[in-house]
């Protein structure tokens, strides 16, 4: 039976993303986002529910990240599901992410960029951004004839 994960989130940095580097020299960051959902109670009352949501983001993506954006920075993500499990203290614990493979910016004119990035929404800085595959999932695909536009 085919599978099939597949989660696109847009919302606002929680906190500056960290860069950081594994052992094979790749880069990795973990960004938290909050989603914001504002919906009607039957009672007429509006309410505000918020959603944190933890983001891992590998190669290029997670430096492109770190160095535009900072906390409260508005950011359309896209990814995968992925169960995190592990024991502390003699119990069982398990969190379920996000693996983001694919991000938009979504600010404007400087806003939410940090130093060093000139903002604003031109072409490069509003591009999608891809990493590559996680470390366990290395893989590479040579090129075909049909890749050549000649």
């Amino acid at each position: 039976m085919p599978s099939f994960s597949r989660v696109i989130l847009v919302g606002n940095l929680t906190r500056d993303p960290d860069l950081r580097h594994i052992a094979t020299g790749t880069a990795v960051t973990d960004i938290g986002l909050a989603i914001n959902d504002r919906r009607k109670l039957p009672s007429g009352e509006w309410i505000e529910d918020v959603t944190f949501v933890d983001i891992t983001l590998w190669g290029r993506t997670a430096e492109v990240v770190c160095q535009y954006l900072t906390k409260g920075a508005p950011l359309l993500v896209e990814g995968r599901l992925k169960l995190d499990s592990w024991e502390a203290d003699g119990q069982k614990r398990s969190k379920l992410k996000v693996v983001g493979e694919r991000i938009e910016f979504l600010s404007g004119a400087g806003a939410g960029m940090g130093s060093g990035g000139s903002g604003g929404s031109s072409p490069a800085n509003r591009s999608t951004q891809r990493s590559a595959p996680p470390p366990e999932q290395d893989y590479y695909e040579p090129p075909t004839t049909d890749d050549v536009p000649f």
